[in-house]
């Protein structure tokens, strides 16, 4: 087509700045290079740096979708359909854009082109497959970090508790020993009261403020895992923390 005027959009996730072959200049050149080959005039090319295809929710992105629907551009071109996004439903919104605006989305790398139904049909089959993929990758991730927790291996660059060399985890692994011990007293001990006992003894978290119930309660799922026995009954749990309550307001004091 003559006098066809394309934006082009690039991308690159945080994970996916230092890889090869995807790197911002080299999918502009990309661009470029097609543009030139089919005789398009490329008025910019607008950049999304260390943004997830995983929403639409992105700066870029945005310019994108507002120059298709005040119809600017007769076109839309990336280097790949992953670039524009890696979700179905992400993609029939831009479909549906496409086709209320009449601008089109070209993939260079899949040559592909919504102008015609068989085009918006393989980019919707491509997008399921990214998606797919994305999905497995995210459970295979999940899989792997709990088998490293069963380990007792770091999952983060942080190390968890008790698990630091040195004073600070010697002092984390008391903490968790006092936890251990309260739960031998008593199974159903509410978080924020095991979190009470570490304060009272002196017990504090990294940042030297007093154990969120959050933290005591990873404390408490390590210990556990370790002695099933001193797992909690939830239903008791719930019932004693109620019970609890009840008492406080009826004497007054706040819950």
């Amino acid at each position: 087509m003559t006098n066809t005027t394309v934006v082009g959009y690039v991308r690159v996730s945080t994970d996916e700045q230092a890889a090869s072959g995807l790197s911002l200049e080299s999918q502009r050149e990309r661009i470029r290079a097609y543009c030139h080959a089919r005789g398009w005039v490329l008025a910019d090319i607008v950049t999304d740096a260390g943004w997830s295809a995983s929403t639409l929710e992105r700066p870029g992105m945005a310019t994108v979708r507002t120059l298709m629907r005040t119809r600017l551009v007769d076109a839309v071109v990336s280097v790949k359909l992953d670039r524009l996004t890696r979700s179905v439903r992400d993609l029939h919104t831009l479909l549906q854009l496409s086709s209320d605006s009449g601008v089109g989305l070209v993939s260079v790398t899949e040559n592909l082109d919504t102008g015609s139904a068989a085009g918006r049909l393989m980019v919707t089959m491509l997008a399921a497959m990214a998606e797919w993929e994305r999905e497995v990758i995210a459970e295979r991730t999940v899989s792997a970090l709990a088998v490293k927790r069963q380990r007792g291996e770091r999952v983060s660059r942080f190390a968890s508790i008790g698990q630091e060399d040195g004073e600070r985890g010697e002092h984390e692994r008391e903490a968790l020993d006092i936890v251990r011990q309260q739960l031998e007293r008593d199974t159903c001990a509410s978080l924020r009261g095991i979190a009470s006992t570490l304060e009272e003894n002196g017990y504090r978290n990294r940042a030297g403020r007093q154990y969120h119930a959050s933290a005591v309660q990873r404390m408490v799922r390590r210990i556990t895992e370790a002695h099933p026995q001193l797992r909690r009954s939830k239903v008791a749990s719930v019932a004693i923390d109620r019970v609890r309550r009840i008492a406080a307001v009826v004497s007054g004091v706040a819950a």
